[in-house]
């Protein structure tokens, strides 16, 4: 998670066609840094997760969709997302 002015990264691992979106936790990448966890129900198919990812984030943290900005991994499970800093209090310990 890196942080500037009012906007932060997260790192996000997805698992597509779950049975319903939701958090599954934190894991750590290979440095070391904290990674979330997201179950999609979209598949991952034309861009549907990547939708359901900022739709879920948007919803759950309480922030526009337009706020919530995928800015790598659009075709990877690990993705980096660039969101609003205040709506980081809304991610689960």
């Amino acid at each position: 998670m890196a942080a500037s002015n009012d906007r932060a990264q997260l790192a996000v691992r997805v698992t597509p066609n779950a049975r319903k979106s939701e958090f599954a936790g934190w894991t750590a990448d290979e440095k070391g840094r904290p990674v979330l966890l997201v179950k999609l129900s979209a598949p991952p198919v034309d861009g549907k997760a990547n939708t359901e990812l900022i739709r879920f984030l948007a919803e759950a943290l309480d922030c526009p969709k337009g706020q919530v900005t995928l800015l790598r991994g659009t075709s990877s499970r690990q993705k980096t997302v660039e969101l609003p800093a205040v709506a980081m209090e809304g991610l689960p310990k």
